[in-house]
């Protein structure tokens, strides 16, 4: 006889039994960084935030929780040291379950304390985007899709200190209606070294950089076939 354990769901499909340990759902956490090739631990050195555990999404674009999802555990971490230049990872607990596109934004902590930085203001640039796949019409493809996360490389121009380092997956399957759009949201704490002297651009607010009416957020992905696709969000700084 099976007894009731919250931290196993047993189920049946088709006659199959499936053992599936953990919250069953289909979404989806950024808990952990990689630097050097190596995964931190989960909420170490990435603040924890409030769907750490129901792993639900924001879904209204002007809420407070655009920004780093933390305003339930006002949580903070401990802040990382990662080199200008190198390749930094922002890692899921499972896989990137649902179709769209990924951001990474920055922000230099004012402060000079990534730990106490609120990232308030028009503070945040964009490093890195993943968008889709598209052929005019026929199809469309999500290459962040069912990846463990994103990898990609600190300018090697970006000045040192410390940084919040956020992403932002943002689902689309229920977006052809406004408010249907899902992020998945996390920003970690790094120390940059050995950077350079460039002036990252455009700065935008957070939240602030979206309206949830940019054909990026508010679209139907299914029919008809978009012919192509814009992430939302400012341009990619590049350094």
């Amino acid at each position: 006889m099976l007894k009731k354990d919250d931290s196993v769901a047993v189920f049946f499909i088709l006659g199959q039994r499936v053992r599936h340990a953990g919250p069953v759902n289909a979404h989806y956490v950024f808990p952990s960084l990689n630097v050097n090739g190596q995964n931190t631990a989960p909420w170490v050195n990435v603040r924890m935030t409030n769907n750490h555990y129901s792993h639900g999404p924001v879904t209204d674009v002007t809420s407070i929780d655009m920004r780093c999802y933390t305003s339930e555990t006002g949580a903070t971490a401990t802040t990382i040291d990662v080199a200008a230049g190198t390749t930094l990872g922002i890692m899921t607990d499972n896989i990137i379950s649902h179709a769209g596109p990924l951001n990474v934004y920055m922000a230099k902590a004012s402060n000079g304390n990534a730990a106490t930085f609120a990232g308030d203001g028009a503070v945040w640039f964009k490093v890195y985007e993943i968008g889709a796949v598209t052929d005019g019409g026929n199809s469309i493809t999500w290459p962040a899709y069912n990846t463990p996360g994103v990898s990609f490389t600190i300018p090697k121009n970006l000045p040192s200190g410390e940084y919040l380092v956020r992403v932002e997956s943002i689902a689309l399957h229920s977006a052809g209606s406004f408010g249907g759009a899902q992020f998945y949201i996390a920003c970690g704490q790094i120390n940059i070294t050995g950077g350079g002297s460039g002036n990252p651009e455009p700065l935008v607010s957070i939240p602030g950089v979206y309206t949830g009416y940019e054909p990026g957020i508010l679209i139907n992905i299914y029919y008809p076939v978009p012919k192509n696709y814009t992430v939302p969000g400012p341009a990619v700084w590049r350094g």
